[in-house]
C-alpha cells in the first residue's frame, strides 16, 4: 500500500509557509488588514508598486492600489480624503498645507533630464539654447547643430512636479511655448519622444532608457549619481504626503519605504534613497 505521509508533510509545510507571519522590514504588517490607496506623481509609481507587491505578498489581507495623475492630483486626492497617500514630485505649497493639513515625507532624490529622439545628432545644449527652444525662439534643429527640421516641443501637464522642476531649474522659471504638445506622464513623454525624430521633452532621470537620449545640459550629464552628488542641478525630491499624521497601515507603509528594503526598491527604480527626516 502506497504511503501518503510525505505528501501530507509537504502539504502541511506549504500551508505553514503560506501562513507564516511577515518578518524583517515587513514584520509591522503582521495582523494588519484593509485597503491603502495611493495616487499622484507618476515618477513614484515604480517605487510604490514595488513596495505594494512585497507587502501584499507578505500579508494577503492588505490591498494596495497605486495610481498616477500627477502631483496636483496627488495633493487634491489626499487633501479631500480620496486616497491615503498623495505623491508629489515637488514640495507642497504653504497654501496646500494650510488648506488640507498635509504632512510631507521626502524619500528620494530624482533629476529631470532633457530628452530627444535617439537618432537626433544633437546630444548637448546650453541652458540659453534650451530656454529659447522651449520659448519658441529657436524652432529648427539646424540652429543648434542638428538637422534642418522643425523642433517638436513636448511638455507635461499643469500641476506636474516634473514640469515644475524642469521650468524652475532648467528654464530658470521660464515658460513653455503655447504650441507645445502636452503629455500626462513620464511614460507618455518617453513614448512621444521615441516616436518623433524631431521631438524634445523631459523626463525624470529614473525613466531614462534606450528609447530616448538624455541631453547634456551646460556640460552636466544627466545621471542619478550626478544628481546625488550635486554635479547635475536639475533635481527635485520625491514626496509622499498624508492628511495629518500617518497612522495604522498608512504609517506602516511609509515606514517601509524608509527601511533597508524600501531603499533597495528606490535604488532599483533609479532614484537616490533618503533617510527619514
Amino acid at each position: 500500500m502506497k504511503s501518503f505521509f510525505p505528501v501530507l508533510v509537504l502539504a502541511l509545510f506549504c500551508a505553514s509557509a503560506a501562513l507564516a507571519a511577515p518578518s524583517g522590514a515587513l514584520a509591522p504588517f503582521a495582523g494588519l488588514e484593509g485597503n491603502l490607496d495611493i495616487a499622484g506623481g507618476t515618477a513614484h509609481i515604480p517605487v510604490m508598486n514595488g513596495a505594494a507587491r512585497n507587502i501584499m505578498e507578505a500579508n494577503p489581507d492588505i490591498r494596495i492600489t497605486v495610481a498616477g495623475g500627477g502631483s496636483g492630483v496627488g495633493v487634491q486626492k489626499v487633501g479631500e480624503g480620496l486616497v491615503h497617500i498623495g505623491n508629489t514630485g515637488r514640495a507642497l505649497k504653504d497654501s496646500e498645507i494650510a488648506r488640507y493639513g498635509l504632512v510631507s515625507f521626502p524619500f528620494a532624490i530624482d533629476g529631470v533630464a532633457v530628452v530627444v529622439h535617439p537618432q537626433n545628432p544633437v546630444g548637448a545644449l546650453g541652458k540659453e539654447q534650451l530656454k529659447k527652444i522651449f520659448a519658441g525662439e529657436i524652432s529648427n534643429w539646424k540652429e543648434v547643430g542638428g538637422l534642418d527640421a522643425a523642433i517638436s516641443l513636448y511638455i507635461r501637464e499643469d500641476g506636474s512636479g516634473t514640469r515644475e522642476t524642469f521650468e524652475s531649474r532648467a528654464l530658470d522659471a521660464g515658460q513653455s511655448a503655447a504650441k507645445s504638445n502636452v503629455v500626462s506622464s513620464n511614460g507618455a513623454m518617453k513614448t512621444a519622444v521615441a516616436q518623433d525624430p524631431n521631438a524634445i521633452g523631459y523626463v525624470g532621470i529614473g525613466h531614462l532608457d534606450d528609447s530616448t537620449k538624455g541631453v547634456i545640459l551646460d556640460g552636466m550629464v544627466p545621471s542619478q549619481q550626478n544628481a546625488a552628488d550635486g554635479s547635475y542641478t536639475v533635481t527635485r525630491l520625491l514626496y509622499m504626503n498624508t492628511k495629518g499624521q500617518a497612522r495604522g497601515l498608512t504609517g506602516a507603509f511609509i515606514d517601509y519605504i524608509y527601511s533597508a528594503d524600501g531603499k533597495a526598491i528606490i535604488a532599483k527604480a533609479g532614484y537616490i534613497p533618503m533617510d527619514r527626516p
